[in-house]
């Protein structure tokens, strides 16, 4: 391991990163599932959203409630909740070798085009903390008509860990 920690950083940056083995995974709320699964040397991660505990932040519908800015933002504080995520599952960010990949999912309306600039929130974060090399991994973003709750995005990511 390197002396590149993606723990201090996110640290450093002042991330309210939840403890979800103390808050709970918000997920489990919406139905039967679990927060996360380990296949070998990658870690799938259930869906996250921009919520904290019951508090939907930013809901509603792009191009219609929401501001492209206030899109990203809603990204943005789903990836620190996917952070949050990570670290339920490996106890540290340090683990992580790479961002594989995240599936997004952008609520707006039939002819809001930006979705792609809504996803950046979550893409960006992530190379923040885990440098570009770490933290830039594959995208896809679809755009979708409503979201549990009233969440404005959502997201599944893969990470390949460190054993």
């Amino acid at each position: 391991m390197t002396s590149y920690s993606p723990e201090r950083i996110a640290i450093e940056m002042g991330l309210d990163m939840p403890d979800f083995d103390v808050e709970g995974y918000y997920g489990a709320s919406y139905g039967t599932m679990k927060p996360y699964h380990i296949v070998g040397s990658l870690l799938f991660l259930s869906g996250h959203v921009a919520q904290r505990g019951t508090e939907v932040r930013l809901a509603g519908r792009l191009g219609d409630d929401l501001t492209t800015e206030q899109g990203y933002q809603a990204a943005r504080l789903t990836a620190i909740n996917v952070l949050g995520g990570i670290r339920q599952a490996l106890g540290s960010l340090d683990r992580v070798r790479g961002i594989v990949r995240s599936l997004n999912f952008v609520v707006c309306t039939p002819d809001y085009k930006d979705i792609h600039k809504v996803s950046s929130g979550l893409s960006d974060l992530f190379v923040e903390v885990f440098g570009r090399e770490r933290g830039l991994g594959g995208r896809a973003t679809i755009g979708v008509m409503a979201l549990a709750s009233g969440n404005a995005f959502e997201t599944w990511v893969t990470v390949e860990i460190e054993s």
